[in-house]
């Protein structure tokens, strides 16, 4: 027979069942109100808004990081030194140099929120995954 438990109000849980409580718990905890930055830290970085034409092999459209970025940072660098990363040079696994602060910072942003969307899934994994493993028997628990 296998192993049941209590977790909150919910009675005589298979471990499998536990495990997606505490999932579903850790989620919660973890993603608090103040953490929607990530995802608009991401989606502004989506080239959906029109723009000039651009050289061929470019990505088409612009972000709104971008038209933010090129308003608020006009700043040039002499030489092209800071690495930043387009939809087309990521899939080739190799980053642009730009001398332009404006387009670094439009480019770095949305990296960011995929930085913290990464970081608060392993937090939950990884508390959930110990949270679990306090509640069980030895033999049901993970990792």
């Amino acid at each position: 027979m296998s192993n049941t438990y209590n977790y909150g109000s919910h009675k005589d849980l298979e471990p499998t069942e536990l495990f997606l409580f505490i999932a579903i718990d850790q989620t919660c905890e973890q993603l608090g109100i103040n953490d929607v930055e990530y995802v608009i830290l991401i989606l502004s970085g989506l080239p959906i808004l029109p723009t000039r034409a651009k050289p061929l092999g470019a990505t088409k459209g612009t972000s709104v990081a971008s038209v933010m970025s090129r308003s608020l940072f006009r700043y040039e660098l002499k030489r092209k030194v800071l690495p930043t990363f387009t939809l087309r040079s990521i899939q080739r696994l190799r980053w642009v140099l730009t001398h332009k602060l404006s387009v670094f910072v439009g480019r770095t942003l949305p990296g960011v929120g995929w930085v913290l969307l990464a970081n608060d899934v392993y937090q939950i994994a990884f508390n959930t995954a110990v949270r679990y493993n306090r509640i069980v028997s030895p033999e049901d628990r993970v990792f």
